[in-house]
């Protein structure tokens, strides 16, 4: 099948293209140049007064795993009988064809769960297989697992812990690697109720820090482009700023990737101990050349928290909204917390949440350092994200918003002092372009030749940003019209994005014994192959490339 779009106007940061009018063409699914074309052009797409931009990019998303289906049976009560392809928005735990309907009519063509259970990868993989439209992909939790910490106790040589996470991005069928709380989880088990940057836990002798050191390592030496996603200690907790530096540190100059940052930006000053740390956790995004982040934005109304924070989603337990929670473990390797809970623009805390996370997105310089998340659903649904865009995007708006805050939050905020409005291209970044760059996926968020044919149309008419990003007139993914003026055309599958870098096997030796001794399933069970995910899994593998090793 070949196709054009005639006189689309172009917005492709990759390429370096910025509101240019162009001709598009694509051929069996990929972008390629017309002169690559053989035979007729089968369909024609009149694109004038349309923008084009590659299909959006979510770089972290709870959409799979065990405390999704917690979530949806805990709120059995918000799901309603609407039908699946209804317009609404008051979602928090979707269900799988509702998620991938949900993001596909919003643009967004590839999604990633950002924090896979490895104990738990085949539940995760073969969930996210059911969500229609989307490629996905995830990142496995290290940091808290006995494993890992062991080694460490051990003071295991780099090149073993190198081959352990290497081992577990190929067992789980990962893209990336995630810590949680490092090391937090594991000894909230032994009943500590916090673990600072620098404080050991009482089990296994070691530090938050010295995790984090280990595995921005392990990543950087074995080629994998994603650094390490890091949910920061202390999450929540008023003054976590100053802990959120030091993990940046431990990283030692080394790429890191801190997520739903604004959850880790708190200060403790005035009145009620409670301040934006905004400013000063932008100076560091600004000036720290291996530092990126994405958001975490908080909007206002009713949601769920999910989170492998089991400690930190223990300590929230009391806020519940409505007063039920459950935190969990798994074969005593990880766990989770699920929490209920609604966001009051008349709280003091939730406003300046709101704030901070405003603050943060636009104190960022680059946009190609900042990444547009809500954690969802730990901040706001992900069909809040139009919403959270014209914020960005419209000065008077957002003032208009911030002016219905209490007025004691408004003090402790600067956001109505910044006069800065995101550009279209600086969206494009943002969605598009910046999450394919750190993911290494070089056939996404990009329209250049060779790329995948995974386009969003919008329709210029549209005035208002909001219903401009939530309504695109057309979506394809892999060539094919999915979407067309908000009408499902067709269903398809997504592709699972993968990596994996090379490892010494010997190993699988160690962790053999491991799971003998420890775990309820053998090792060979633990992982996951090529053939099951393509063919029980029923979802099709794309191996990335990785950098190359490096020491």
């Amino acid at each position: 099948m070949n196709i054009k779009l005639e006189s689309a106007t172009v917005y492709d940061p990759i390429n370096k293209i910025s509101n240019l009018k162009k001709d598009i063409y694509i051929s069996d699914g990929k972008i390629v140049n017309r002169l690559q074309i053989k035979g007729k052009i089968n369909k024609v797409i009149n694109c004038r007064g349309k923008i084009v931009m590659p299909g959006a990019i979510d770089m972290h998303t709870h959409i799979g795993g065990g405390k999704v289906n917690i979530a949806r049976m805990m709120l059995g009560e918000f799901h309603n009988e609407e039908s699946l392809d209804s317009d609404s928005t008051a979602i928090m735990a979707p269900t799988t064809i509702k998620t991938g309907i949900k993001y596909i009519k919003m643009g967004y063509t590839s999604c990633f769960e950002p924090a896979l259970l490895p104990i738990n990868a085949r539940q995760a993989h073969s969930e996210m297989a059911d969500i229609p439209f989307i490629d996905k992909g995830g990142y496995a939790l290290l940091g808290n697992d006995d494993f890992f910490l062991e080694l460490l106790k051990k003071n295991a040589s780099q090149s073993a812990i190198n081959d352990y996470v290497a081992f577990t991005l190929h067992a789980t069928q990962c893209i990336g690697i995630k810590v949680v709380n490092p090391g937090g989880i594991n000894a909230f088990k032994f009943n500590q109720r916090a673990l600072d940057v620098d404080e050991k836990s009482n089990f296994y002798d070691v530090t938050p820090r010295d995790i984090i050191k280990k595995l921005t390592r392990a990543i950087y030496e074995l080629g994998v482009p994603h650094p390490l996603h890091v949910h920061c200690s202390n999450l929540g907790i008023p003054g976590n700023f100053l802990s959120t530096i030091e993990t940046i540190k431990a990283a030692e100059s080394l790429p890191i990737h801190l997520t739903h940052i604004q959850f880790q930006s708190y200060g403790n000053n005035g009145d009620k101990r409670f301040s934006s740390a905004a400013p000063e956790i932008s100076n560091y995004l600004n000036k720290t050349k291996n530092l990126t982040c994405d958001v975490g934005q908080i909007m206002f109304g009713q949601t769920v928290t999910m989170s492998g924070d089991s400690m930190s989603q223990y300590k929230n337990h009391k806020h519940a909204h409505p007063n039920k929670w459950m935190c969990m473990d798994i074969e005593c390797d990880a766990g989770c917390g699920v929490v209920p809970f609604k966001y009051d623009n008349k709280s003091f805390v939730n406003a300046l949440q709101w704030a901070i996370g405003l603050e943060i997105f636009l104190l960022a310089k680059d946009p190609w350092k900042v990444f547009l998340t809500t954690d969802h659903p730990n901040g706001a649904p992900f069909t809040s994200y139009p919403h959270l865009i014209k914020l960005l995007m419209n000065r008077s708006f957002r003032n208009e918003m911030f002016l219905q805050l209490p007025k004691e939050a408004q003090e402790h905020s600067i956001l109505k002092s910044i006069k800065r409005e995101y550009t279209l291209d600086e969206i494009c970044i943002m969605t598009r372009s910046a999450p394919a760059r750190i993911l290494g996926l070089k056939n996404k968020g990009s329209l250049g030749y060779g790329c995948d044919a995974d386009i969003t149309i919008y329709d210029k008419k549209r005035k208002d940003y909001e219903d401009f990003f939530a309504n695109p007139a057309i979506v394809m993914k892999n060539g094919e019209i999915i979407v067309m003026n908000g009408k499902i055309k067709k269903y398809t599958w997504g592709k699972t994005q993968t990596i994996k870098p090379e490892y010494d096997r010997s190993i699988e030796k160690s962790l053999k014994k491991f799971f003998e001794k420890y775990h309820t399933m053998k090792l060979e069970n633990y992982k996951i192959s090529n053939d099951e995910m393509e063919n029980l899994i029923g979802s099709e593998i794309i191996v990335n490339k990785c950098n190359g090793k490096r020491k």
